[in-house]
Protein backbone atom coordinates (compact mmCIF):
# COMPACT_ATOMS: atom_id res chain seq x y z
CA UNK A 1 0.00 0.00 0.00
CA UNK A 2 1.30 3.19 -1.10
CA UNK A 3 0.98 6.95 0.53
CA UNK A 4 1.12 10.52 -0.83
CA UNK A 5 2.57 13.26 1.42
CA UNK A 6 0.26 16.32 1.33
CA UNK A 7 3.05 18.99 0.52
CA UNK A 8 0.61 22.26 1.97
CA UNK A 9 0.32 19.88 5.74
CA UNK A 10 3.86 19.47 6.58
CA UNK A 11 6.50 22.02 7.89
CA UNK A 12 8.93 22.27 5.35
CA UNK A 13 12.56 20.11 5.02
CA UNK A 14 15.56 19.99 3.05
CA UNK A 15 16.82 18.20 -0.01
CA UNK A 16 20.10 19.36 -2.40
CA UNK A 17 20.24 19.13 -5.40
CA UNK A 18 19.69 21.62 -8.24
CA UNK A 19 22.09 24.94 -8.61
CA UNK A 20 20.51 28.16 -8.43
CA UNK A 21 19.09 29.66 -11.66
CA UNK A 22 17.13 33.07 -12.43
CA UNK A 23 14.13 31.34 -13.60
CA UNK A 24 11.19 29.70 -11.32
CA UNK A 25 12.58 26.60 -10.85
CA UNK A 26 10.37 23.37 -11.61
CA UNK A 27 8.08 22.23 -9.26
CA UNK A 28 9.81 19.33 -6.96
CA UNK A 29 8.21 15.81 -6.86
CA UNK A 30 5.48 14.23 -4.54
CA UNK A 31 7.04 12.01 -2.21
CA UNK A 32 5.26 8.61 -1.19
CA UNK A 33 6.18 5.64 0.42
CA UNK A 34 5.58 2.44 0.07
CA UNK A 35 5.56 -0.57 2.59
CA UNK A 36 6.25 -4.08 1.54
CA UNK A 37 6.62 -6.55 4.01
CA UNK A 38 8.87 -5.19 7.00
CA UNK A 39 10.44 -2.51 4.66
CA UNK A 40 9.08 0.53 4.15
CA UNK A 41 10.86 2.51 0.92
CA UNK A 42 10.89 6.53 0.03
CA UNK A 43 9.90 7.52 -3.39
CA UNK A 44 9.70 10.93 -5.31
CA UNK A 45 6.65 10.27 -7.57
CA UNK A 46 8.52 7.09 -9.48
CA UNK A 47 8.78 3.53 -8.87
CA UNK A 48 12.71 4.58 -8.23
CA UNK A 49 13.25 3.87 -4.71
CA UNK A 50 14.81 6.78 -3.44
CA UNK A 51 15.58 5.16 0.34
CA UNK A 52 14.57 2.37 2.67
CA UNK A 53 13.92 1.61 6.28
CA UNK A 54 13.54 -1.93 8.13
CA UNK A 55 9.86 -0.69 10.17
CA UNK A 56 10.89 -3.00 13.01
CA UNK A 57 14.72 -1.59 13.21
CA UNK A 58 14.86 2.05 12.15
CA UNK A 59 18.09 2.81 12.56
CA UNK A 60 19.94 0.02 10.81
CA UNK A 61 21.04 0.37 7.16
CA UNK A 62 19.02 -1.79 5.02
CA UNK A 63 20.71 -1.20 1.80
CA UNK A 64 23.70 -2.84 0.78
CA UNK A 65 24.67 0.13 -1.02
CA UNK A 66 24.04 2.77 1.83
CA UNK A 67 25.66 0.29 4.26
CA UNK A 68 28.67 0.73 1.42
CA UNK A 69 28.46 4.48 2.08
CA UNK A 70 30.12 3.97 5.81
CA UNK A 71 33.50 2.92 4.10
CA UNK A 72 35.06 6.01 5.33
CA UNK A 73 35.03 4.09 8.61
CA UNK A 74 37.75 1.67 7.44
CA UNK A 75 40.21 4.93 7.53
CA UNK A 76 39.86 6.02 10.47
CA UNK A 77 40.64 4.77 14.46
CA UNK A 78 37.18 3.71 16.26
CA UNK A 79 38.04 5.92 19.03
CA UNK A 80 36.92 8.81 19.17
CA UNK A 81 33.95 8.89 16.34
CA UNK A 82 31.45 10.74 18.44
CA UNK A 83 34.16 13.51 18.28
CA UNK A 84 33.32 13.62 14.27
CA UNK A 85 31.44 15.23 11.86
CA UNK A 86 29.30 13.44 9.47
CA UNK A 87 27.74 15.90 6.70
CA UNK A 88 24.69 14.03 4.44
CA UNK A 89 23.95 16.63 1.10
CA UNK A 90 20.63 14.74 -0.21
CA UNK A 91 18.38 12.99 3.02
CA UNK A 92 16.46 10.15 1.31
CA UNK A 93 14.76 8.16 3.64
CA UNK A 94 17.30 9.74 6.31
CA UNK A 95 19.34 6.21 6.76
CA UNK A 96 22.46 7.61 6.98
CA UNK A 97 21.93 10.57 8.83
CA UNK A 98 19.93 8.61 11.27
CA UNK A 99 22.86 5.69 11.47
CA UNK A 100 25.56 8.66 11.98
CA UNK A 101 23.18 10.61 15.03
CA UNK A 102 21.86 7.02 16.95
CA UNK A 103 24.44 4.75 16.12
CA UNK A 104 27.81 6.53 15.70
CA UNK A 105 26.61 9.19 18.44
CA UNK A 106 28.26 11.69 15.68
CA UNK A 107 27.93 15.37 14.93
CA UNK A 108 25.72 15.17 12.00
CA UNK A 109 24.29 17.49 9.10
CA UNK A 110 21.92 16.95 6.48
CA UNK A 111 21.31 19.34 3.54
CA UNK A 112 18.11 18.37 1.35
CA UNK A 113 16.36 20.65 -1.02
CA UNK A 114 12.84 19.16 -1.03
CA UNK A 115 11.23 19.86 2.05
CA UNK A 116 8.69 16.91 1.43
CA UNK A 117 11.19 14.99 1.96
CA UNK A 118 12.35 16.18 5.52
CA UNK A 119 8.60 15.84 6.20
CA UNK A 120 8.50 12.27 5.63
CA UNK A 121 11.63 11.76 7.07
CA UNK A 122 10.10 12.79 10.31
CA UNK A 123 7.02 11.07 10.20
CA UNK A 124 7.26 8.00 8.24
CA UNK A 125 11.43 7.78 8.71
CA UNK A 126 11.67 7.89 12.50
CA UNK A 127 13.92 10.62 11.76
CA UNK A 128 14.78 12.27 15.15
CA UNK A 129 14.22 16.07 15.52
CA UNK A 130 16.99 18.65 15.35
CA UNK A 131 19.13 18.91 18.26
CA UNK A 132 22.96 19.98 19.60
CA UNK A 133 23.68 17.15 17.70
CA UNK A 134 21.67 16.61 14.80
CA UNK A 135 20.98 19.36 11.99
CA UNK A 136 18.67 18.88 8.96
CA UNK A 137 18.99 21.95 6.65
CA UNK A 138 16.79 22.89 3.70
CA UNK A 139 19.14 23.96 1.24
CA UNK A 140 20.54 23.53 -1.62
CA UNK A 141 23.27 21.37 -1.47
CA UNK A 142 25.07 23.60 -4.57
CA UNK A 143 25.16 26.38 -2.30
CA UNK A 144 25.86 24.93 0.92
CA UNK A 145 29.04 22.92 0.22
CA UNK A 146 30.05 26.78 -0.77
CA UNK A 147 30.02 27.85 3.28
CA UNK A 148 33.38 29.24 4.24
CA UNK A 149 32.16 27.96 8.29
CA UNK A 150 31.85 24.72 7.05
CA UNK A 151 35.57 23.86 5.06
CA UNK A 152 37.60 21.53 7.09
CA UNK A 153 34.86 20.88 9.81
CA UNK A 154 33.54 17.86 8.12
CA UNK A 155 34.82 13.90 8.64
CA UNK A 156 32.90 12.11 6.64
CA UNK A 157 30.80 13.78 3.81
CA UNK A 158 28.01 11.38 2.03
CA UNK A 159 26.92 12.35 -0.86
CA UNK A 160 24.04 10.80 -2.34
CA UNK A 161 22.14 13.56 -5.32
CA UNK A 162 19.84 11.86 -7.79
CA UNK A 163 16.31 13.03 -8.62
CA UNK A 164 12.65 11.39 -9.19
CA UNK A 165 14.45 9.92 -12.44
CA UNK A 166 17.37 8.70 -10.59
CA UNK A 167 19.45 9.32 -14.69
CA UNK A 168 22.21 10.78 -13.13
CA UNK A 169 23.68 12.46 -9.99
CA UNK A 170 22.16 16.17 -10.00
CA UNK A 171 25.16 17.79 -9.05
CA UNK A 172 28.77 16.15 -11.21
CA UNK A 173 30.99 18.55 -12.18
CA UNK A 174 34.96 18.53 -10.94
CA UNK A 175 33.71 22.36 -9.05
CA UNK A 176 31.60 20.70 -7.45
CA UNK A 177 33.84 17.82 -5.99
CA UNK A 178 36.63 20.40 -4.78
CA UNK A 179 33.81 21.85 -3.17
CA UNK A 180 33.16 18.98 -1.39
CA UNK A 181 36.57 18.76 -0.80
CA UNK A 182 37.21 21.64 0.93
CA UNK A 183 34.61 21.26 3.57
CA UNK A 184 36.94 17.84 4.88
CA UNK A 185 39.18 17.59 7.35
CA UNK A 186 42.45 16.28 7.00
CA UNK A 187 41.72 12.86 7.48
CA UNK A 188 38.59 13.07 6.12
CA UNK A 189 36.50 10.98 3.07
CA UNK A 190 33.60 11.76 1.23
CA UNK A 191 31.69 8.68 -0.13
CA UNK A 192 29.11 9.32 -3.50
CA UNK A 193 26.68 7.12 -4.90
CA UNK A 194 27.58 6.87 -8.35
CA UNK A 195 24.55 4.65 -9.71
CA UNK A 196 25.54 2.34 -12.76
CA UNK A 197 28.43 1.41 -14.46
CA UNK A 198 28.52 3.28 -17.60
CA UNK A 199 30.03 6.45 -19.48
CA UNK A 200 28.18 8.82 -17.16
CA UNK A 201 30.35 6.35 -14.22
CA UNK A 202 33.44 6.69 -16.01
CA UNK A 203 32.60 10.54 -16.47
CA UNK A 204 32.04 11.49 -12.77
CA UNK A 205 34.78 9.31 -11.77
CA UNK A 206 37.38 11.03 -13.63
CA UNK A 207 35.80 14.46 -12.22
CA UNK A 208 36.41 13.24 -8.79
CA UNK A 209 40.18 12.07 -9.23
CA UNK A 210 40.24 15.22 -10.79
CA UNK A 211 39.02 17.20 -7.63
CA UNK A 212 40.74 14.68 -5.45
CA UNK A 213 43.97 13.05 -7.50
CA UNK A 214 43.88 10.02 -8.47
CA UNK A 215 45.34 8.75 -5.28
CA UNK A 216 43.03 9.48 -2.98
CA UNK A 217 40.23 7.80 -4.49
CA UNK A 218 39.08 4.45 -4.11
CA UNK A 219 35.67 2.41 -5.74
CA UNK A 220 33.50 -0.57 -5.16
CA UNK A 221 32.25 -2.60 -7.61
CA UNK A 222 28.79 -2.36 -8.14
CA UNK A 223 25.94 -3.86 -6.22
CA UNK A 224 23.52 -6.34 -7.85
CA UNK A 225 21.13 -3.32 -8.14
CA UNK A 226 23.64 -1.07 -10.37
CA UNK A 227 24.97 1.36 -7.70
CA UNK A 228 28.88 2.00 -7.10
CA UNK A 229 29.91 3.41 -4.43
CA UNK A 230 32.83 6.35 -4.88
CA UNK A 231 35.18 6.78 -1.81
CA UNK A 232 37.73 10.00 -2.08
CA UNK A 233 39.88 10.98 0.77
CA UNK A 234 41.05 14.47 1.66
CA UNK A 235 45.06 13.54 2.03
CA UNK A 236 45.62 9.89 0.03
CA UNK A 237 46.92 7.03 2.34
CA UNK A 238 47.46 3.43 1.70
CA UNK A 239 46.70 1.08 4.54
CA UNK A 240 47.79 -2.27 4.72
CA UNK A 241 45.80 -5.88 4.27
CA UNK A 242 46.52 -6.62 7.45
CA UNK A 243 45.37 -2.67 9.16
CA UNK A 244 42.05 -2.58 6.73
CA UNK A 245 41.14 -6.40 7.90
CA UNK A 246 41.76 -5.14 11.49
CA UNK A 247 39.68 -2.11 10.59
CA UNK A 248 36.70 -3.99 8.78
CA UNK A 249 36.78 -6.36 11.54
CA UNK A 250 36.40 -3.81 14.71
CA UNK A 251 33.61 -2.30 12.41
CA UNK A 252 31.35 -5.19 11.90
CA UNK A 253 31.83 -6.13 16.17
CA UNK A 254 31.33 -2.21 16.86
CA UNK A 255 28.39 -1.37 14.09
CA UNK A 256 26.77 -4.55 12.55
CA UNK A 257 27.99 -3.66 9.05
CA UNK A 258 29.47 -6.01 6.88
CA UNK A 259 33.07 -4.38 6.51
CA UNK A 260 34.78 -7.94 5.90
CA UNK A 261 33.08 -8.42 2.70
CA UNK A 262 33.47 -4.83 1.40
CA UNK A 263 36.96 -5.69 1.14
CA UNK A 264 36.67 -8.18 -1.34
CA UNK A 265 35.15 -5.72 -3.62
CA UNK A 266 36.63 -2.06 -2.78
CA UNK A 267 39.64 -1.33 -4.53
CA UNK A 268 41.64 1.97 -5.20
CA UNK A 269 41.72 3.66 -8.18
CA UNK A 270 45.33 4.10 -8.65
CA UNK A 271 48.05 1.45 -8.25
Amino acid sequence: MEWMLDKTSHEPSTKPGRRARSAAKPALPEVQFADDGDVRTLHLGTEWVQGSMLIDAPYEIELEYVQRMMAWLLFVPPTGITQRHAMQLGLGAGTLTKFCHKKLRMRTTAIELNPQVIAACRGWFKLPPDDVRLQVRLADAALAVLDGTLHGTVDALQVDLYDHEAASPVLDSADFYADCRRLLTEDGAMTVNLFGRSSSYEQSLAKISAAFGERAVWSFRPTREGNTVVLAQREPTRPTRAELLAAAENIQTRWGLPAAKWLRVFHPVAA
